[in-house]
Order: structure tokens, then C-alpha cells, then sequence
């Protein structure tokens, strides 16, 4: 594998983890939302990762075994979260239904937050590898000086 390969499967991850992070996000700041165009409250979105082989890299035609054991991340879907809404009880909410529960979203700050929590540390440890393949290349360029 060069160094490349190693900064476009890096970078795959870091655009991943960035959309992992918009939802978790999304969900967080729609935590309280009891109306949707949809109808309804808001619905929970995670992200679904896949690896896939890596697409044409670099050194393909030269390393092609050890190239088909490169894996690159996707985000295949982003699915809804099919649990069913927590019912709170407030009759003088305006969407409580006629026995005064209202249905809110099927959002757990605390989940959203680990999930945070784990992108971001994710996210950091690809950009320290992509880091570390620049580094590796700016020194095979000061071998030479």
C-alpha cells in the first residue's frame, strides 16, 4: 500500500464520520420536535457504514493483492429508527392526544452523546493516520535532498 492509498482510506473515513456527526446532530437538536412534514414526532437517524474495496488507488496494477485487502468506508443508507416514540404525559401540550400524552421523539440524549462522543474520537484517529502518511511522505522527500 503507498501513501496515498492510505490518505484516500482515511479520508473516506473522515467523510463518514463527518456525516455520522451531522445526524447525530440533527437528532439532538430535533430531541423535542412533535411535528413533522411527515407527521408525527421525529424520528431517531443513525448512519450505515459498509466497507467496500478500495476504488482504483494508487498503486492498484502494481500491489493488487494487498490492495484487495483495503477496505474503504461508505455510508451505504441513513435509516430511521423504527422504535416508537416515548409517550409524556402533558395535557396542555397541542399535540397531546384526547387521554393528554403527547408523542415525542424516539431520541436518547444520552445515546446521542456517546455517539458523539465516538465520532469524534474516531474522526481524530483518522486524521492522525492521514497525518502520519503526509509526515512519512514529506520525509522520503528529505532523503533525497
Amino acid at each position: 500500500m503507498d501513501l496515498f492509498t492510505s490518505m484516500q482510506t482515511s479520508s473516506t473515513a473522515l467523510t463518514a464520520e463527518r456525516t455520522r456527526m451531522n445526524l447525530v446532530s440533527s437528532n439532538l437538536a430535533n430531541a423535542n420536535t412533535t411535528r413533522t412534514p411527515e407527521g408525527g414526532p421525529y424520528k431517531r437517524k443513525d448512519a450505515v457504514f459498509t466497507a467496500t474495496p478500495l476504488q482504483g488507488g494508487f498503486g492498484k496494477t502494481l500491489d493488487r493483492a494487498a490492495n484487495e485487502q483495503i477496505r474503504q468506508v461508505t455510508v451505504t443508507e441513513i435509516k430511521e429508527d423504527k422504535s416508537p416514540p416515548r409517550l409524556q404525559f402533558d395535557p396542555s401540550h397541542p399535540d397531546a392526544d384526547p387521554q393528554g400524552y403527547v408523542a415525542m421523539p424516539n431520541v436518547n440524549v444520552v445515546e446521542e452523546m456517546a455517539d458523539m462522543i465516538n465520532a469524534t474520537r474516531a474522526y481524530e484517529a483518522n486524521v492522525m493516520a492521514a497525518q502520519a502518511a503526509k509526515n512519512m511522505a514529506l520525509k522520503t522527500l528529505e532523503i533525497g535532498r
